[in-house]
């Protein structure tokens, strides 16, 4: 009996880019419980690096200085790019995919084009850098994921509910609050969730309009790159893995059609 064993070149490209893509952070996550401070030699499994990391007072004042940033900057896109794509997909003004398109500037331009544009921005407002930049300046970057998120759903509704809804009586800010709302709801909360992936893993714009009082987890993580990686800097990368991966999950699962057609019933 004879069997072939054909390897589609497609399934080879995927293997090969998963490859690529999770192979090195499989080995932060084997590294991470390494008991030796040399992360290229293995001298056996311990959990003493995550006992340290959890030990570490800066490192959490880090974490939930992030925390906070993320939380703060991700509820302000989500308000200012739902009310944008709202907005623009009611009022129809001359030249609105324009305006779609420069809004979504900020995820084109180099993060680091950016960060000199908030620093000298700040600097001539002569705003103290500190939280509040931090929040004005992820906020600005956060805007797009809500925003075209928002935006799609929006191109996906059935426009007659909401004219329904007026011709019952409804006011215009009823039918947005009891109609629409709902609908695009999902989205809202998928782009806020990628906001904030976004925000927390930031370090480029961070560097540039942070205070020095303030210091977020990322920012430090590559301080502590600078002097050498060790077995505890692997545990604190392997634990932000997992939790981005959960926002990832939970942000696709949000803006999944299921969900949204639940929510319709």
């Amino acid at each position: 009996m004879r069997t072939d064993f054909h390897i589609r070149p497609s399934r080879l490209y995927l293997g090969l880019m998963l490859a690529l893509m999770y192979l090195p952070i499989l080995f932060v996550i084997v590294y991470s419980f390494n008991a030796s401070k040399q992360s290229a030699v293995w001298s056996g499994f311990t959990l003493d690096w995550y006992r340290e990391l959890f030990r570490d007072r800066s490192m959490f004042e880090a974490l939930r200085n992030s925390l906070v940033l993320g939380l703060l900057s991700s509820c302000a896109a989500g308000a200012v790019g739902t009310l944008a794509a709202v907005g623009l997909a009611r009022a129809k003004l001359f030249g609105g995919e324009a305006m779609a398109f420069l809004s979504t500037l900020p995820i084109m331009a180099p993060e680091i084009i950016l960060g000199m544009v908030f620093l000298a921005f700040f600097s001539l407002i002569g705003l103290p850098f500190g939280m509040l930049t931090l929040v004005i300046a992820h906020t600005a970057f956060s805007i797009p994921y809500v925003f075209l998120m928002v935006k799609a759903r929006l191109a996906g509704l059935d426009k007659s509910l909401a004219e329904a809804a007026k011709d019952l009586g409804a006011s215009e800010a009823r039918a947005f609050w009891d109609i629409t709302l709902p609908l695009i709801l999902p989205a809202i909360v998928s782009g806020m969730l990628l906001a904030f992936a976004m925000s927390f893993d930031d370090v480029i714009i961070s560097v540039f309009v942070t205070g020095v009082d303030t210091n977020t987890l990322p920012i430090k993580i590559y301080s502590q790159i600078k002097t050498g990686v060790t077995p505890k800097t692997n545990a604190l990368c392997t634990l932000l893995f997992f939790a981005a991966a959960a926002l990832g999950l939970l942000s696709a699962w949000a803006g999944s059609p299921r969900v949204q057609y639940k929510r319709t019933q």
